[in-house]
């Protein structure tokens, strides 16, 4: 009697656990149903008016701009674009005026993502009629015509950041999430077609962004990294926690790339993949003790150097993805509000390592005659 009893309460804990489980899934399912749905803007974006254009040739245009105040001419100019800092709801592509969107890219990613650069740079960092977290979560097509609206504004602040730059010899583009998207465009369709810039490109950072190896494959006009002793390269990666292969296939799921001047799925196109702790496009493993710094430097004024934490990350590039193995420190965790988790995160694993990558890149090619 016993035994039947025991096999009961065991058939029943089964049942309870698969119902748990299942609820779960639902209640995860329609969470994210209903969020989706509260940023979707519900208007083709044939007939949406978009929020009036920046003006790059005024200091509000930009975050940052040093040719409105000092650039140190002994320093690579970098032209810097933000990532995604506007949620969605009632408009297509977030306003350049906006308050809320201005403090999250000056408190989450320019401490974390563009002040790496500025060891050796000058930084140039654009406002820009972004497209919203909507469209970075879908292959709608007016998801991809809100993200490819967002172009000409990087196109037109990139114009201006060549007029007004004032470095030396050489520059760098840095592009984060959707602007490492624009910024590969740019790259591909301004730098590699003239030869002038081409030959001042000193390198091309995609950061959490996946490019196409069709593209910038090592015998395209601005190839791939193959080490960190090469200048007018391209270093791109997307970063993924080693113990979310789950998030890798929703990041394969909704990656784009240029086709001419329109936005299409990657589909089965291999990424390129550029190991940061390394500089180099390999598959090999590269261990924590090589990390040369991870940080959280969220809330940091401009200027002010944040605390590494060295020797911490490991991460090895399998299928054009950075696979990741992160401190477990409480200033690395994804927290936040369900959109915070779908952007960039508000810390970078790769700090240090992309100081190390610029200033040796930035050294070389200034140690390098111009070609003829």
């Amino acid at each position: 009697m016993w035994k039947q009893i025991l096999q009961k309460r065991r058939l029943s804990l089964l049942i309870g656990a698969l119902v748990g489980g299942f609820l779960a899934l639902a209640f995860l399912y329609l969470q994210n149903d209903i969020h989706r749905n509260y940023l979707d803007p519900k208007i083709p974006f044939q007939i949406y008016r978009p929020p009036a254009a920046p003006d790059y040739t005024k200091a509000d245009g930009w975050y940052l701009n040093p040719a409105h105040y000092y650039a140190d001419p002994r320093k690579v100019d970098v032209f810097f674009v933000h990532g995604t800092s506007y949620n969605g709801g009632d408009q297509w592509l977030g306003s350049t005026t906006s308050n809320a969107i201005k403090g999250e890219v000056q408190r989450v990613q320019l401490p974390n993502y563009a002040a790496p650069f500025a060891i050796m740079g000058n930084v140039y960092a654009p406002k820009y009629r972004q497209g919203s977290l909507f469209t970075q979560l879908n292959l709608k097509e007016d998801s991809r015509e809100a993200r490819q609206f967002a172009y000409r504004d990087v196109s037109a602040a990139f114009a201006e950041f060549l007029k007004v730059r004032r470095g030396g010899r050489g520059f760098v583009i840095v592009g984060l999430e959707q602007g490492g998207v624009l910024a590969s465009r740019l790259v591909r369709d301004v730098v590699a077609n003239d030869p002038e810039l081409k030959s001042q490109l000193v390198a091309a950072y995609f950061l959490e962004t996946l490019v196409p190896e069709s593209q910038f494959g090592a015998a395209s006009a601005t190839p791939v990294c193959l080490s960190r002793r090469q200048f007018g390269c391209v270093v791109s990666y997307v970063s993924i926690n080693s113990g979310r292969p789950d998030v890798a296939l929703q990041v394969l799921q909704k990656a784009v790339y240029w086709q001419g001047d329109t936005l299409q799925p990657m589909g089965s196109q291999k990424g390129v993949c550029v190991n940061p702790l390394s500089g180099i496009a390999s598959a090999d493993e590269v261990e924590a003790r090589h990390s040369q710094g991870a940080t959280n430097a969220t809330g940091l004024e401009w200027g002010t150097e944040p605390a590494l934490s060295v020797r911490k990350v490991s991460a090895h590039c399998l299928g054009g993805l950075l696979f990741v193995d992160k401190p477990k420190s409480p200033a690395f965790k994804d927290d936040g509000t369900w959109e915070d988790q779908r952007k960039v995160n508000a810390y970078n694993l790769f700090y240090g390592d992309l100081q190390a990558d610029i200033q040796t890149r930035w050294q070389l090619y200034e140690a390098t005659p111009p070609a003829g």
